[in-house]
């Protein structure tokens, strides 16, 4: 997925300065008041030291904030990854310091494991309509440049997936110190509340299509797909072909892969034996067994790790 995203980006070449904890961005006393939300990647990992034992850490920053915090479940994915999603609602100034507390949180942990001193450059992946993205970028750029410069982040938005029939999101990518990515939520998420559409996402922020697999079937069409009629909790049956190359690391060694991703979905999978390929190609076949929602998670997961080798041999 990281090579793909490309252009309006960059840095800012003046030289990187510790910053001061962002002020509240507040273009009116009315939209500060005005109820909003910033969605943003976490690792599964991540995602259980946000909620802490029994929910503790999750119920202090709420408490702390003033926002509300709400995370995925731990095998709903955004498209192509295998992170979980959360979503933080409230006033800006509520998102801003629920914002801060949560990447704090995940910085000081990335601290513990790391013995240099300095502060270390992160990468904050939010998730936001495609949209709502021509404001973020603004006129020939203007608007993107001037948050680059104002905080100091890198700012980086990805293209449209198309790997993915109806997925509408589109990754926004803010590397930086805390203060200085803490300056960009700020600047984005207060242009993001004064577009009338963004709202609109809130109602279902973790609900995302079937991954749509060139290889194993044809375009979408007027049916609606192959889930059309199946209810969620029944069992369905997908086959997707992986490359002969790539079975290894779906794979994994001793099986530990394929095992994490079927506990991770709660589909099960089966990889055919080695010869027996999808027709007309060199494809292994693996089919997912499950509900439509495991068998979305479980798909997902396997055509990253297939997708990753991908770009990494393409290097």
């Amino acid at each position: 997925m990281e090579s793909t995203e490309a252009s309006y980006m960059s840095s800012p070449e003046a030289p990187r300065r510790r910053l001061s904890p962002p002020p509240p961005k507040s273009p009116g006393s009315d939209s500060v008041e005005k109820p909003t939300y910033v969605r943003f990647l976490v690792s599964n990992a991540a995602a259980g030291s946000v909620i802490g034992k029994g929910g503790a850490t999750i119920t202090d920053f709420q408490s702390q904030s003033g926002a509300r915090i709400q995370l995925s479940r731990n095998h709903e994915f955004f498209p192509g990854t295998t992170d979980r999603i959360i979503m933080i609602s409230g006033t800006i100034n509520e998102i801003v310091k629920a914002v801060d507390l949560v990447l704090a949180k995940l910085l000081s942990e990335l601290h513990s494991e790391e013995t240099e001193e300095v502060e270390p450059r992160t990468k904050l992946r939010l998730v936001v309509p495609n949209s709502s993205c021509g404001g973020i970028i603004g006129k020939g750029g203007s608007t993107i440049k001037s948050f680059i410069e104002e905080s100091q982040a890198g700012i980086k938005i990805s293209p449209q997936d198309n790997n993915y029939f109806g997925l509408n999101d589109r990754l926004v990518t803010v590397t930086g110190s805390l203060d200085e990515q803490m300056r960009a939520v700020d600047l984005i998420v207060a242009k993001l509340s004064e577009d009338s559409h963004y709202a609109q996402s809130m109602n279902a922020p973790f609900s995302y299509p079937a991954a749509y697999n060139a290889m194993s079937y044809g375009p979408p069409n007027g049916t609606g797909g192959k889930f059309q009629n199946a209810k969620e909790d029944q069992s369905n049956s997908v086959t997707i072909g992986v490359a002969d190359e790539h079975i290894g690391l779906v794979l994994g060694r001793g099986g530990k892969t394929i095992t994490e991703i079927s506990q991770g979905s709660g589909a099960k999978i089966k990889i055919s034996d080695r010869g027996d390929f999808m027709s007309g190609t060199t494809d292994r076949k693996v089919t997912i067994t499950g509900s439509q929602r495991a068998i979305r998670a479980a798909e997902s997961m396997i055509m990253h790790k297939v997708s990753y080798a991908s770009e990494r041999a393409m290097d």
